[in-house]
């Protein structure tokens, strides 16, 4: 009796170990793709004469095979029980004892007994007496070539760029060396980005590790087709076995993919999946399949990964634009870097292509070997009408989503990329799109992104082109039949020859500079009565229309020329009316927004009130910015529940303000530069929501009393108030403020505090710190005796309480020109005691001309990291610093000699304080001239003084700061 064993050698050469953590994509060349090891002249002359192959046999031979990462061995029992084999049995074993007692080597008998039981435990194939050799030989060659078909790799891209680091990624998730568990793994992308090729390359790596595998493309695409999903299952369960079972039935296939495959440890890969029916009908279950299992799944749809519960979700990311530019130039000229006279403008192409493979790839191959001119050609037809092999895979996506989605994506890919998600939400929902699960299908199909803390829309500029590109194909002749526009030269036609129909849904034109003002008809807009957006970013107008129609959402007009908006418009269905630089001066009764979100006004010179806004209940932003001849803002705008943002900045001739202001829902209220504002109107309830109140460069003259309903106000700023009289006591229960800014000449409050003396100081300080609040002391022109006693008083209070919530009250405080004295120096040492105990102080910075030097206290704030002190000309000396203190910046301070950190430094070459890692001296002349003239003579310290002496930077790690 005997047995022979066959291998075969396989191109992927992973390491099936639990201990690999990488994957090697080297390719082998092989003299042969099958050799046979064979005993006894039975087998030599009997079966193998069939297969035309000689080779020697031994058990040594048998060790190797096994050990060969790179070989499958297929076990052919040849009128031997597998089972023998395993345990040395019957006359297998006899003769195997007989060659142990012949040998006498323990050691190698024991080797090759492993060797036996491993190669016993493989899928074999066993012939049994009653079964003739040739239907055996047959059915051993099918399975063979089905295994060499399967072992040879598919094909990957020509040139592979960035997806290295993508699969080492992915690999690690596989967790291939462990048998114990069925994993799922998803790989999801926009349409071009390469998950097909990098599921690709995984599979050529590592199928040689499982019993079987399987990679089946265009899942999507194969089962639209009649009986796709029975096709599919077929490959499957062919691949993987090696039989073909001629499945006629779904749902039976379903059955037999379980019953087959639930034993075996097996690689699927599903290409291109986009509905869960297909999932159902391959994957089914973890049970399906043996323990060691791995099933990735490619597709466009990260809620479909979701729904199916997939163990990891992987998000395949564009190129970076080194690679991007590497794969580019690959395609077109066969080079990792661009031709020297192409440079430019292949970055340019890159840059269209925002990292998609694909998009570099089509675009590599169809300008190579053109000419530039013809490059700058293409490119410039490209923006308008996208590259058809693009579109094509990108309109997939596209083509699968409901029409109210597509509604969406449209709209995004016109109007509102960039657009936060919390306003397109809104214009959606009153479209009817029902956005909150549109924009959710867009996001989870890659098609839009949702970015950063503001929640932006974002979209890639070639999914942009392709919405664009969909609308044009509406009527590619006439611009006017189609649902949206955005090409100027189409708008200024169809505005101009006054040829806009009801079909027209939304226009955006943004004219290059220079062009010609569109001479439009009053009537133009007369027949677009479905036109729901309207934004015009930089064209002028030779008049305003007489009509609007009232489905309008968005009307964002720049250079709007006229003072009144059309009689028709009531602006009924508006959610964001926005102009800027416009000839508005009055919105007129008629309009009546009920709807609307966000009003903003910028550079309208001729708007002067702000008119009665009591029937905008859904307001949330009203932002009136450089309107320099507003004067007044209605009463009404003082209680508009929902308003979150009230900005007025830079209306300087703005006085009156609403005579109280309740609004709970308010979170910033911005009068920067309204230089006419003299009062802060009363504060009516709680505002809880209120964080930041700027009154930066008002002539305001005190603030109310009614400022303590501000509860969670965290930043007040009030430098440049130059006639701020004193402030109020209810400060005091501003528990939440991390950040006053008191600045600039206060001339009338210093007055006040020289009039008042001292007297009742000392008991303010106290009951603002009693609620933990930090006060900083301001100087007047008494003797240096009377500051000394000042200081005295302050030192005596304990430090600032801290608030309910674990913080002190104040963060940091901006000193910049607040005191008016002449005199060498203030009680600084007041605010450093006060800010000592402040955890969260890191940054301090004090612009004032008349310091001198800061006191030792300074040393005591613990977590100050950052101490400006720039151009404080009169400063002389700096003292100990803080502990934790990384940078100072003292540039311009021509008077400063002493600055002891810097001299130790020099004498020592390093810091006490591990932390500091810059000090700027720039333009400190008598520091440098100190530093010259006493530390030169040592040649160890020239760089460090050149340093000193030159440079903003002038210390690092190099000179012991680390």
């Amino acid at each position: 009796m005997t047995s022979s064993s066959m291998a075969f050698q396989s191109e992927a050469s992973s390491s099936s170990s639990s201990s690999s953590s990488s994957l090697s994509s080297s390719t082998h060349l092989w003299n042969h793709d099958v050799f046979l090891s064979f005993r006894g002249e039975d087998v030599r002359y009997g079966f193998i004469s069939h297969l035309h192959q000689e080779s020697r046999w031994c058990l040594d031979e048998l060790l190797k095979i096994l050990d060969c990462k790179e070989t499958i061995a297929l076990p052919i029992f040849y009128h031997v029980d597998p089972s023998e084999v395993r345990h040395q049995k019957g006359i297998f074993g006899e003769s195997f004892d007989k060659l142990g007692d012949k040998l006498k080597d323990n050691a190698k008998m024991l080797k090759w007994k492993v060797a036996l039981k491993r190669v016993a435990d493989l899928s074999g194939f066993t012939l049994a007496k009653c079964r003739k050799e040739s239907e055996f030989i047959l059915e051993i060659i099918q399975w063979v070539d089905l295994k060499m078909v399967n072992q040879t790799p598919l094909s990957v891209a020509k040139y592979p760029i960035g997806i290295e680091s993508r699969i080492q990624d992915i690999y690690q998730h596989l967790s291939i060396g462990n048998k114990d568990i069925i994993s799922i793994v998803g790989i999801f992308g926009t349409g071009g980005i390469g998950k097909t090729t990098i599921s690709k390359d995984i599979y050529n790596r590592i199928s040689s590790q499982f019993e079987g595998s399987c990679f089946l493309e265009e899942v999507r695409e194969t089962s639209k087709q009649l009986g796709g999903l029975m096709k599919l299952q077929n490959t499957l369960l062919y691949d993987i076995l090696g039989t073909s079972l001629d499945v006629h039935d779904k749902n039976r296939g379903i059955n037999v993919i379980r019953d087959r495959l639930h034993s075996k440890r097996i690689l699927l890969i599903l290409d291109d999946v986009d509905e869960l029916v297909q999932l159902e009908n391959l994957v089914g279950d973890r049970d399906w399949f043996g323990s060691g299992s791995r099933i990735i799944i490619t597709t466009r749809d990260q809620h479909l990964l979701e729904v199916f519960e997939v163990d990891l979700k992987y998000e395949v990311m564009i190129l970076d634009d080194n690679e991007a530019l590497q794969l580019f130039s690959l395609h077109a000229f066969k080079e990792k870097e661009p031709l020297k006279d192409f440079m430019d403008i292949s970055k340019q192409v890159t840059k269209y292509a925002q990292g998609l493979p694909l998009a570099l790839t089509v675009l590599g191959s169809d300008l190579k070997s053109q000419s530039i001119k013809h490059w700058k050609s293409a490119m410039d037809k490209y923006k308008n009408i996208p590259h058809s092999d693009i579109q094509k895979v990108l309109l997939v996506s596209y083509a699968g989503l409901h029409d109210a989605d597509k509604e969406i994506f449209l709209d995004i890919a016109f109007f509102f990329k960039g657009e936060s998600l919390e306003n397109v939400t809104k214009i959606f929902d009153s479209c009817g799109f029902y956005p909150n699960h549109g924009i959710e299908r867009l996001k989870d199909k890659c098609l839009i992104t949702i970015e950063g803390q503001n929640k932006r829309v974002g979209m890639h500029d070639l999914l942009q082109a392709m919405g664009r590109e969909i609308v044009r194909q509406e009527s590619p002749k006439k611009p006017s039949k189609r649902s949206r526009l955005w090409n100027h030269e189409d708008i200024h036609k169809v505005l101009q020859d006054s040829t806009g129909l009801n079909k027209i849904e939304g226009i955006l034109l943004h004219l290059p500079e220079g062009d010609e003002v569109i001479s439009l008809h009053s009537e133009a807009f007369r027949n677009m009565k479905s036109l729901r957006v309207f934004i015009n970013r930089t064209a002028h107008f030779s008049c305003a229309p007489n009509y609007l129609s009232n489905k309008l959402r968005v009307l964002d007009w720049n250079n709007y020329p006229s003072p009144y908006l059309p009689p028709n418009f009531q602006g009924k269905n508006l959610i964001i009316l926005r102009m800027q630089h416009s000839l508005i001066k009055e919105l007129g009764n008629r309009f009546k927004p009920k709807n609307l979100t966000i009003m903003k006004f910028e550079n309208c010179e001729f708007l002067e009130k702000i008119p009665d806004l009591s029937s905008l209940l859904n307001l949330k932003e009203l932002a009136v910015q450089f309107c320099t001849r507003l004067v007044e803002v209605h009463d009404s705008v003082g209680s508009l529940e929902n308003l979150s943002t009230l900005d007025f900045f830079h209306c300087s001739k703005l006085r009156i303000l609403p005579r109280s202001l309740n609004l709970r829902s308010l979170c910033y209220l911005g009068l920067q530069d309204c230089t006419s504002i003299r009062y802060l109107p009363e504060i009516d309830c709680k505002m809880e929501s209120l964080i930041q109140l700027n009154l930066r460069d008002t002539a305001i003259e005190e603030l109310p009393l009614s400022i303590g309903n501000l509860i969670r106000l965290e930043s007040l700023y009030l430098r440049g108030c130059k006639n701020l009289m004193h402030l109020p006591i209810a400060c005091i229960r501003l528990q939440h403020l991390r950040w006053l800014e008191i600045g600039g000449n206060f001339p009338n409050l210093v007055k006040k505090m020289r009039d008042d003396g001292l007297g009742n100081f000392p008991n303010l300080v106290k009951s603002m710190r009693d609620d933990g609040l930090s006060l900083m002391a301001f100087e007047s022109t008494k003797m240096e005796a009377e500051m000394s006693l000042r200081e005295e008083r302050l030192h005596e209070l304990a430090s600032p309480t801290t608030s309910s919530n674990g913080s002190t009250g104040l963060q940091l405080l901006n000193l910049q020109n607040c005191f008016q004295s002449e005199t060498n120096f203030f009680p600084i040492s007041s605010l450093f005691t006060m800010l000592n105990s402040s955890s969260s102080l890191r940054h301090l910075h004090l612009s004032y001309p008349h310091i001198v030097c800061l006191l030792t206290s300074i040393k005591d704030i613990m977590s100050l990291e950052s101490l400006s002190l720039c151009y404080y000309c009169k400063l002389e000396e700096i003292p100990e610093l803080p502990p934790n203190i990384r940078e100072i910046d003292v540039r311009g301070c021509e008077t400063l000699e002493i600055f002891r950190e810097v001299l130790k430094i020099l004498e020592l070459n390093g810091s006490h304080i591990r932390s500091l890692r810059r000090i700027h001296l720039n333009s400190c002349y008598k520091m440098h001239e100190n530093i010259w003239n006493d530390k030169v003579q040592n040649p160890l310290l020239w760089k460090v003084c050149m340093y000193v002496c030159m440079c903003d930077l002038i210390f690092s790690s190099m000179y012991g700061l680390n």
